[in-house]
């Protein structure tokens, strides 16, 4: 503390004399008359923001075929009426006021408009952080500094911010060091996310690359770019990283052990993508759940059921179990219906009603023809099974089922085969006391 305070002291001052410097100017009866005029300025684009932007916001919902970033655009602006206003505003009154008089009678004016056109280009700029948390932290640090910058107060806010400091043996870390870190990771992750974003959809549209290794592609991208971000933001702000060799190495082993199931699911996820055994868009049957496959994250897999249900499945789950794919090396699917009918019924004609029953259900595939066979005999009924082949279980398994009974219900009515079900037959016995002779003559 004795080493740095005498520093901090310093560094306040020069920063408190050049604000009661800028105050003072601020006095000053032609400065005066400009803040009036920026107040003015304020209001009026304060009650002018909220009409305008309400017929910007109808406006742009009339816009039909817009691609999205042009609509993005347009609520931005929207968003940003008010500032926007404001800036357009004080740089026409400038325009005019030096053409009338002296350029220092509207330079506090051109200031305040300089500070405004700053803010609203941070607004569009900070777009490309998609974190609504970091991309509002991030917003404040920008608009913080562009109004140190403009005022003078950047360098002297600096040196206050460097004199906050601790030291490490010969290693100092300092309050600007930490700020100056945090702003150059994070815009470098900002870019580095960016870039991924732009190679995934890039690679999304290249029809020779399978969608695993789209994935698997974008995933070793970002993860990537993102560690070369944060290696090189802190290496651009003075940071020494081989001190944090054997830190790293140790934290290593402890996460290693602490954390065994969550890197099981990282390698479990990275072998799915290699070894293409899921991918996005296939119908997949693991334990009760039945679905197709959404997207392939680095801890869990999206499954999503016919009734809306996705269920975020451990990648583990799939490397170590059991898993049906019913589209792995095809989209073809065999289906089996069960079904009984009489012992009075031909059953040659069965079988063959049964067939064209089937073909009559369009998602039944015709190139490969339906079959049924008789399976036994049971105690009420000729057992047999209806085999036949789909080509999208994407669209349902059950659903096909259904469809596929109802035709071979239609079917079976119209050429009159019995569907038998169980039937019984209740008598009811005389007891001992009573005389079945009396019973028959009342």
């Amino acid at each position: 503390m004795e080493q740095f305070a005498p520093d901090l002291v310093d560094a306040a001052n020069v920063l408190w004399r050049q604000v009661e410097l800028f105050v003072k100017g601020m006095l000053l009866p032609w400065r005066l008359n400009q803040l009036v005029a920026i107040l003015g300025l304020f209001i009026t684009a304060h009650f002018m923001a909220r009409p305008l932007a309400h017929w910007a916001n109808l406006w742009l919902r009339k816009q039909q075929g817009w691609p999205k970033w042009r609509l993005r655009m347009g609520i931005l602006v929207q968003q940003r009426m008010r500032v926007i206003l404001f800036a357009l505003l004080a740089w026409g009154l400038v325009a005019v006021l030096r053409e009338l008089t002296w350029p220092s009678r509207s330079q506090l004016i051109a200031l305040a408009a300089t500070i405004a056109t700053a803010w609203a280009a941070v607004g569009f700029v900070v777009r490309v952080i998609r974190n609504r948390t970091l991309r509002r932290i991030v917003t404040w640090a920008a608009w913080v500094w562009v109004t140190l910058y403009f005022l003078g107060f950047l360098a002297p806010s600096a040196s206050v911010l460097d004199s906050v400091s601790v030291t490490f043996g010969t290693f100092r870390l300092s309050a600007l060091t930490v700020l100056k870190a945090a702003v150059v990771t994070v815009v470098l992750i900002a870019v580095a996310r960016w870039l991924s974003r732009t190679v995934t959809a890039r690679l999304s549209q290249n029809a020779d690359i399978s969608p695993a290794m789209q994935v698997l592609t974008a995933k070793l991208l970002q993860v990537v770019l993102i560690s070369l971000a944060v290696l090189i933001g802190l290496k651009a702000t003075g940071f020494d990283l081989t001190g944090f060799t054997v830190f790293t190495g140790a934290l290593g082993v402890g996460l290693g052990f602490g954390l065994q199931k969550i890197v099981s699911n990282l390698m479990s996820g990275v072998i799915i993508l290699m070894d293409k055994s899921i991918k996005p868009g296939d119908v997949i049957t693991i334990g009760d759940t039945f679905g197709w496959i959404e997207e392939l994250g680095a801890r869990y897999v999206s499954v999503v059921t016919r009734d809306g249900r996705e269920y975020l499945i451990p990648n583990e789950d799939f490397v170590t179990g059991q898993v049906v794919n019913w589209s792995h090396t095809n989209d073809f699917v065999r289906l089996d219906l069960s079904f009984g009918a009489s012992y009075a019924d031909d059953p040659h004609q069965v079988s063959k009603i049964a067939i064209n029953a089937a073909l009559t259900v369009k998602r039944v595939l015709a190139q490969r023809t339906p079959v049924c066979w008789i399976t036994g005999f049971g105690e009420r009924s000729v057992e047999y099974v209806l085999r036949f082949w789909i080509s999208d279980p994407t669209g349902g398994i059950t659903n096909v089922r259904g469809q596929v009974y109802l035709a071979l219900w239609d079917a079976f009515s119209k050429n009159g085969i019995t569907l038998p079900y169980p039937q019984r037959e209740i008598r009811i016995l005389p007891t001992a006391d009573e005389n079945p002779a009396e019973d028959r003559a009342r």
